[in-house]
C-alpha cells in the first residue's frame, strides 16, 4: 500500500498495486491495465483496419505474434543492460513479475515479430505499422498508469505544483513522469488519428508522424527520470541513458522519412475514401 500525493493540488490517495489474490496468486493493477491498454488498442484496429487497407483476420495475426515477441524483446533489453546481475541470478531472467521490461525492446520485439509475419502471409506492411502505431499510443497512454499503482517511473525532485509524493519517492516531490508520458501519447493517438482519417497521402506516414512524436517525448522525458537503463561504458566521458539514444535515433528518423517524402502521393488510401464517400453518396440519394 502506497500513500501518494500531489501536495501542492491537495490530492492524496492510498494506492494498493494488488487488485486481488485468486488462490494465493496476485493480480496486480498493472497487468490488469496492461491488459486493458491492449484490448482497447486492438478495438480500435478492428474498427479501422477497413480504412488502413488491411484484412482483420491477417491484421490480428501479426498482432498475437507482435504481443509473444515484444513481450520477450521488452524483457531482453532489460536483462541485456543489467547483464553482470543476470548471469549472476540467471534463474531470474524469466521472473517479469519481479519488474524488468523495458518499452523500447516491447516495441523493437512487436515491430519485429508483426513485419515478419506480415511478410510470411502476404499482406503490406506498412499499412500494418499505420494502424499498429496508433493502438501502441492508446496501450501507451493507458498502460503508464501501471506505473502509478507500482508508485515506479517518476522522476527527479521539482518544486512543480504537480509534483507527486509517496513512499516510493523517499517522500520527496517529484515530476510524474508516468503522467507525462500518458497525456503526451493519448494526444498523439487524437492527432494521428484526425491525420490518418483526413490527411494521410501515403502508408507509412502514421508510422513517420509516430516515431517523431514519441521519440521527441521519451527523449524529453527520460531525461527526467530516475531509474534509466544507462550504456555499459560512458561516452566522451558522459554516462549515456539508452532509450535517449533511442529516442533521439528515432526522432531524427522520423523527421529525416517524413522530410523525403513530403511529395509523395499515393491512391493507397484514396481507394478508400472514394468507396466511402459512394456509399454515403448512395445512401443519400435512396
Amino acid at each position: 500500500m502506497y500513500n501518494v500525493s500531489f501536495p501542492a493540488m491537495g490530492l492524496e490517495f492510498k494506492i494498493d498495486p494488488i487488485a486481488f489474490s485468486i488462490g494465493g496468486f496476485e493480480i496486480r493493477w498493472y497487468g490488469i491495465i496492461i491488459a486493458t491498454g491492449l484490448l482497447l488498442a486492438l478495438v480500435y484496429a478492428r474498427f479501422s483496419c477497413e480504412r488502413f487497407q488491411v484484412e482483420w483476420k491477417k491484421l490480428i495475426d501479426c498482432v498475437l505474434v507482435g504481443l509473444v515477441t515484444g513481450i520477450i524483446g521488452a524483457r531482453l533489453f532489460f536483462v541485456l543492460f543489467k547483464l553482470d546481475y543476470y548471469l549472476a541470478h540467471p534463474a531470474e531472467i524469466i521472473m517479469t513479475r519481479n519488474g524488468g521490461l523495458a518499452i523500447y525492446g516491447g516495441i523493437i520485439g512487436a515491430f519485429l515479430g508483426g513485419c515478419i509475419t506480415a511478410k510470411i502471409i502476404k499482406i503490406k506492411i506498412m499499412p500494418v505499422l499505420d494502424v499498429a502505431v496508433l493502438g501502441f499510443l492508446i496501450g501507451q497512454g493507458l498502460g503508464r498508469w501501471g506505473n502509478f499503482f507500482n508508485q515506479e517511473a517518476f522522476g527527479t525532485v521539482t518544486d512543480l505544483p504537480w509534483g507527486m509524493m509517496s513512499e516510493n519517492t523517499n517522500m520527496q516531490t517529484v515530476h510524474p513522469c508516468f503522467l507525462y508520458e500518458s497525456l503526451w501519447c493519448l494526444l498523439g493517438f487524437v492527432l494521428l488519428h484526425f491525420l490518418s482519417k483526413k490527411f494521410q497521402k501515403y502508408p507509412g506516414q502514421v508510422l513517420y508522424a509516430y516515431m517523431v512524436w514519441y521519440g521527441f517525448e521519451r527523449m524529453i522525458v527520460e531525461g527526467l527520470r530516475t531509474d534509466s537503463l544507462y550504456l555499459p561504458f560512458s561516452l566522451f566521458g558522459l554516462d549515456l541513458r539508452i532509450s535517449q539514444i533511442i529516442s533521439a535515433v528515432i526522432l531524427i528518423a522520423g523527421i529525416v522519412l517524413l522530410i523525403v517524402n513530403r511529395h509523395k502521393e499515393d491512391d493507397f488510401y484514396d481507394n478508400y475514401r472514394r468507396k466511402k464517400s459512394k456509399r454515403f453518396g448512395k445512401r443519400a440519394g435512396s
